[in-house]
């Protein structure tokens, strides 16, 4: 029984799970979008989404140190490091979560395995519809829900409306229909 083991072990040893999730995640980061396994990788986006939060928590030189070597140590490549850090934080500034997508590819030909490709979200320039990553910034809204500003509507319109209304009584407007 797999009582409170929420991770999928790809029927590998912990060791060589790491190793492949390692390797996948270095070539996420590098080319931006991968072929693989549809297993492999719903496993690669909750081993990836964490290193790509932490690129986003740099608030002082002490943090952005400390988050280099925990990123460091879970890729093992400085090359993807530094593209993690100068390349793709940047753009997911201002995304709150979800920084990769999954889209089924089929079955492969040889053993029937289903297929999947992973890409990050921000690096597609067709489902991203041309926005820039300065304006996506600006425009990002928060997903809180607490308590905010309660629009109060414009009196002045209403009152003109009262005072116009008013002035057209009935006994007004009988009294032009009698002139004309």
């Amino acid at each position: 029984m797999r009582h409170g083991n929420k991770n999928n072990n790809l029927s590998r040893t912990a060791s060589h799970r790491r190793a492949l999730l390692m390797n996948l995640g270095c070539q996420l980061i590098t080319f931006k979008r991968i072929t693989t396994t549809l297993a492999k990788a719903k496993a690669l986006r909750t081993y990836i989404e964490p290193l790509i939060t932490k690129t986003k928590h740099t608030e002082s030189k002490e943090s952005i140190m400390h988050n280099h070597r925990i990123v460091f140590s879970y890729l093992n490549d400085k090359a993807a490091v530094k593209e993690l850090f100068t390349v793709v934080a940047p753009k997911v500034a201002g995304r709150p979560g979800g920084y990769t997508r999954i889209i089924k590819l089929g079955q492969r030909a040889g053993d029937a395995a289903e297929v999947a490709m992973i890409e990050l979200v921000d690096f597609n320039e067709i489902y991203g519809k041309g926005i820039s990553t300065t304006a996506a910034t600006e425009t990002a809204k928060k997903t809180r829900r607490s308590g905010g500003k309660k629009k109060t509507a414009d009196t002045s319109t209403v009152e003109e409306a009262v005072e116009v209304k008013a002035e057209e009584t009935p006994e007004t407007v009988t009294e032009e229909k009698k002139e004309a």
